[in-house]
């Protein structure tokens, strides 16, 4: 190998090192044949039930970064109207956000309703553009339970409430198989542990 190509792949790792450094470390969710081993989970579901502390705990073992449509639409929209327009907007900048994490090779955990098909879809397919393994997790919990968390929230980027969940239940694409379930009416412990038996760490 010449002196150029070795300086070349040696700058390469740097840059890939200080890159982990910056982001964090990577996936330890299993991903064999692809490129860096990363991974994007995305953690879907009604408002209210609960999806934040199931991606933050499935990002605590993947060893990902978290990225929330809630987060995202405040981030672009500090006063929210939560029109289709807008909800398309964070959307895709959601995508776009992981789809250049996914591309440094780090693993990516969404946080969002994601009601439709194909916003699933759109994040199944970034995962393959970026050689990335897909995962969906569907976090579900009962309505009584639902309804409690809600009126007890504080300090959450969420301005959901128990009425929107029920229009959106309804309104809620069926989710295609080769997902997880994820139930999170119990204690948080229980949830804990279907989460930790989905992403076993090494």
């Amino acid at each position: 190998m010449s002196s150029d190509g070795r300086n070349t792949r040696a700058g390469r790792q740097g840059d890939e090192r200080e890159h982990e450094r910056r982001h964090g470390r990577r996936s330890a969710v299993p991903a064999r044949g692809r490129r860096d081993g990363s991974v994007l989970i995305v953690v879907c579901g009604l408002p209210g039930v609960g999806k934040t502390s199931v991606a933050e705990r499935v990002a605590t073992r993947a060893e990902g970064t978290l990225l929330r449509t809630d987060v995202v639409r405040k981030e672009r929209y500090p006063d929210p109207d939560y029109t289709s327009e807008e909800t398309d907007a964070v959307y895709a900048d959601l995508l776009d956000r992981a789809e250049s994490l996914l591309e440094a090779g780090d693993t990516v955990v969404l946080d969002g309703t994601f009601r439709r098909e194909r916003r699933r879809e759109d994040a199944k397919r970034i995962a393959a553009d970026a050689d990335a393994e897909f995962r969906l997790l569907k976090v579900e919990c009962d309505e009584a339970v639902v309804r409690e968390r809600i009126a007890n929230r504080t300090d959450d980027e969420s301005d959901a409430d128990f009425e929107v969940h029920r229009l959106l239940r309804e309104e809620f694409d069926p989710v295609a198989v080769g997902h997880a379930t994820v139930d999170n009416s119990g204690a948080p412990e229980e949830t804990t542990a279907r989460v930790d038996g989905l992403f076993p760490t090494p």
